[in-house]
């Protein structure tokens, strides 16, 4: 995740840049449950309105939590599917409060009502993430159900009415990022806490919609409001966050965008975006699926290093002896291609791996999402052309040339 907000407040309100700090242990996105109400288009898990086998037992989410603690795991999403489907979701989230972890829920919204409202607020989540994928229709079609939309923006409502940190999740593609402006409007009309664009990576039905990803000229552009929005609420004294995922091209375009606006504060920002790293799947990101498969993120169902029900996952992450893991705690990891020479690589440590497999079942091929040029990453230009991105349409689907403002 890239923080934004974060890096924007030390640009205004400038500190020194303190070491890097390693995290206690990874922290745990857990999809306690496949079972899901929408069928969404982007969903990586291809979740469905049925219930699938084999998922784990309550004792053996305990059990499970009660070795997480152990290795010092800090924060739990607990995901799914839909995670209000599970029957125990309460209790497994006051458990999980109760231990001391930070306790995040990551909905769809549709199912936040007012009968449940109050138990959500009794768990006392650190933040309830909605997914929002457009205005109206948009959503909804997004998301294959008429009135999802306005069944999602009213648990927004209904969190905030009763005390809870709430955030929009929005998925970017050329399809809805026409819509993003009404989204961020969102924010204000109902003084929002987090906005959470994610870039979409090609796992699941993401995979299979590939093909709607945004242009490279459309993710400049949606990130350039999200820096200009971040920025201008700051200087007003109004802190909400806003970051983004699966794309970690956004911290050296920041650095790019302070080279413009802050250029006093370019080589500390530099600093602490060394100190970030950028991608940290298989290193500081985790996965527990449904049935207690473990796997480098979210975005690797495909690829499992050990099952909870066999070995404890303290055991698993610790030990995986696995290539794919190996590669991914490598520094710097062992890329190929433009990634290998650009000149943040220290930055954003090699992007997304997901997509470049997908596209070309090499794991350390260049990320064809990186939407910086050739002359931004500091490589000449060559007759190898990039990795195509796997668009429905190509017209203006390339990036244009771009030239450093001085």
């Amino acid at each position: 995740m890239f923080r934004i907000t974060q890096y924007m407040q030390t640009l205004l309100n400038p500190t020194p840049v303190g070491p890097a700090r390693k995290p206690p242990g990874p922290v745990v996105i857990w999809n306690l449950i496949r079972r899901c109400n929408l069928t969404c288009k982007h969903c990586y898990s291809i979740s469905a309105d049925t219930d699938f086998k084999g998922e784990l037992s309550t004792d053996e989410v305990y059990q499970v939590m009660d070795d997480l603690k152990g290795f010092k795991v800090p924060v739990l999403i607990l995901s799914g599917g839909e995670p209000l489907l599970r029957p125990d979701i309460y209790d497994v989230s006051k458990r999980a409060k109760a231990m001391g972890f930070y306790v995040g829920l990551s909905t769809n919204g549709t199912l936040i009502t007012e009968e449940n409202i109050e138990k959500i607020a009794e768990v006392g989540y650190d933040y309830v993430g909605i997914s929002l994928d457009g205005i109206k229709d948009t959503h909804d079609e997004f998301r294959q159900l008429k009135g999802a939309f306005d069944a999602s923006l009213h648990a927004v409502k209904l969190c905030k009415q009763h005390g809870i940190k709430v955030g929009i999740r929005f998925t970017l593609t050329q399809n809805n990022s026409h819509e993003l402006p009404q989204l961020l409007a969102l924010m204000d009309e109902y003084d929002i806490d987090k906005f959470y664009l994610s870039h979409l990576n090609y796992a699941g039905r993401g995979n299979r919609n590939r093909k709607s990803d945004a242009f490279h000229l459309t993710t400049r552009k949606a990130l350039d409001l999200l820096f200009e929005r971040s920025w201008s609420e700051l200087q007003q004294g109004i802190v909400r966050e806003y970051v983004t995922g699966n794309n970690d091209a956004d911290g050296p375009y920041l650095l790019q965008w302070a080279e413009r606006n802050v250029p006093n504060e370019v080589e500390a920002l530099r600093h602490r975006l060394e100190n970030w790293g950028g991608n940290s799947s298989g290193v500081n990101i985790s996965n527990i699926d449904n049935l207690g498969n473990v796997h480098p993120d979210t975005f690797w169902w495909n690829y499992t290093l050990g099952n909870v029900r066999e070995r404890a996952f303290s055991d698993i992450w610790s030990n995986p002896n696995d290539e794919l893991m190996d590669g991914f705690r490598q520094h710097p990891r062992p890329v190929k291609g433009r990634c290998a020479e650009c000149q943040y690589l220290n930055i954003c440590g090699g992007n997304t791996r997901v997509r470049a497999y997908q596209l070309t079942d090499d794991a350390w091929a260049e990320d064809p999402a990186c939407y910086l040029s050739n002359e931004e990453i500091g490589i000449e230009e060559s007759e190898d052309e990039r990795l195509d991105m796997p668009y429905n349409d190509k017209t203006d689907a390339r990036l244009i040339p771009v030239t450093r403002q001085q």
